[in-house]
């Protein structure tokens, strides 16, 4: 059978679907992260641990809330935690943007910063006390089970991975079509540029921003959701994955969505890439990346000039 450099076409074929199934990860977080700073120009260091944060509510919610209530029979499922878990995180960070974060728009970025860092630890610190670092199991829904066999090719492709590609690029592209495309869209844009005038024509631009960094940390607690049956639920997931996230905001630009999306999807393929043909790379090729790109175009590849 062909091979290209030693590399079977099974084995790369298998290796793309992890980088793509990982760049789906970068693209969905990364989007969240995008949002906040574009929007309320706050750097979100804390969306990791939202992130953690929405696998465990997730997981509690499956194998310890019927206890907690005292009804065995109550349990919240994959299905109905891929709707509850966003909502419920997405009040947290509208808790978070009204008591915290409101004071420090109009502050140096190192502030908000230096905050959500805080936070991380908090939130971090907490789910380790409670659950320890070991991990926790989390069961793909039944109808996701199992694989399917292309053996055109020689390869079975998991159900539950496929899923995640595409409902995480749903997600990602249908908030790109929002912001960037319809009446709301503008109005967050304009808010942010100039939310005085904004508020002279009748828009509650403080609730506006506030629903914005709600919905940024609502995509985190989804991703954590996303990623419970592939990852186990632990307190150091989102700190694993917060850093390659803001490299990915970096290279695609602060604040740009689409930046955030296409960054997120190539470098997640490119990860992929590395660990087949050089996988003492795979690593830190992402920061090379960023290294490159910040030398050659500060803004990003899709940011813009100021």
């Amino acid at each position: 059978m062909f091979e290209l450099l030693g590399i079977t076409p099974q084995g790369l074929v298998a290796q793309l679907l992890v980088g793509l199934i990982n760049g789906s990860f970068y693209a969905i977080l990364s989007l969240g992260l995008a949002i906040i700073f574009g929007l309320l120009n706050i750097i979100n260091f804390s969306h990791g641990a939202q992130y953690t944060m929405g696998a465990f509510v997730a997981w509690i919610g499956l194998t310890q809330i019927s206890q907690w209530l005292g009804f065995p029979e109550l349990t919240m499922n994959y299905w109905f935690a891929l709707i509850l878990v966003p909502l419920i995180m997405a009040g947290f960070g509208l808790i978070l943007e009204r008591t915290m974060l409101r004071r420090l728009y109009h502050l140096d970025h190192l502030y908000g910063l230096l905050l959500t860092f805080g936070l991380a630890l908090i939130i971090e610190g907490l789910f380790r006390d409670w659950y320890g670092i070991s991990g926790e199991s989390y069961p793909a829904p039944e109808l996701l089970q199992g694989a399917i066999p292309l053996e055109a090719i020689g390869i079975i492709l998991p159900k539950y991975r496929i899923w995640v590609v595409v409902i995480s690029m749903l997600v990602c592209f249908s908030t790109w079509y929002v912001i960037e495309r319809t009446k709301l869209g503008a109005y967050l844009r304009a808010g942010t540029e100039n939310p005085k005038l904004l508020q002279a024509f009748g828009v509650n631009v403080p609730l506006m921003i506030s629903l914005a960094y709600a919905y940024g940390v609502g995509l985190a607690g989804f991703a954590g959701v996303l990623a419970a049956p592939i990852f186990q639920v632990n307190p150091l997931m989102g700190s694993n994955l917060i850093i390659i996230v803001f490299a990915v905001v970096v290279i695609g630009g602060m604040g740009s969505i689409m930046g955030a999306i296409l960054t997120g999807l190539g470098l997640g393929l490119i990860e992929g890439l590395t660990k087949v043909f050089y996988p003492e790379a795979s690593s830190v090729v992402i920061f090379v990346i960023m290294a490159i790109v910040l030398l050659l175009r500060p803004a990003g590849l899709f940011g813009r000039e100021k």
